[in-house]
């Protein structure tokens, strides 16, 4: 079974604001980063929030995500689980961080808390905060609800 498809590239005259502005500070969901790097993180289970879309996106479910008009990867996560190819998750982990340094990403699953806490957490490691405080970073300054699971919190711990 695919655990990751390639990255989906949508056509140029299908690109939402393709500009590379940052995320607007008072976004909902956005995780600033030590590096001052913005990843929005988001339930897909509520409706696209106003303003700017991302650049690119992860998506973090157990079965492929509605199409979207911008660049994105799928990564097969089975709720409260861990990913399916963990080398895949790195590789789109390190991806989606070096993005955020020039465009808008988002990390996206369901509910927005525990696979996409968990994705934040890893972005947080390679961000250059220590492994075993990487949880608690995501949970102060994205969601107290962050990172659900014990497995999940011990997959961010190994991260680094």
């Amino acid at each position: 079974m695919l655990a990751a498809a390639s990255p989906t590239r949508p056509n140029r005259e299908d690109a939402v604001d393709s500009a590379p502005d940052p995320w607007p500070p008072a976004t909902p969901g956005l995780l600033r980063l030590p590096s001052g790097r913005l990843v929005r993180g988001r339930a897909l289970m509520r409706p696209l929030p106003p303003g700017p879309t991302p650049h690119f996106g992860l998506y973090l479910l157990a079965r492929r995500p509605r199409p979207v008009p911008w660049e994105h990867v799928w990564l097969r996560w089975p709720d409260f689980r861990l990913p399916a190819d963990r080398a895949a998750a790195r590789a789109a982990l390190h991806d989606a961080w070096s993005r955020a340094r020039a465009e808008r990403v988002e990390i996206a699953c369901r509910g927005g808390r525990g696979r996409t806490g968990t994705a934040l957490a890893c972005l947080a490691v390679l961000d250059g905060v220590p492994s075993r405080e990487a949880v608690a970073y995501v949970r102060e300054h994205y969601s107290p609800r962050a990172v659900e699971t014990p497995w999940q919190r011990s997959y961010v711990a190994a991260f680094g």
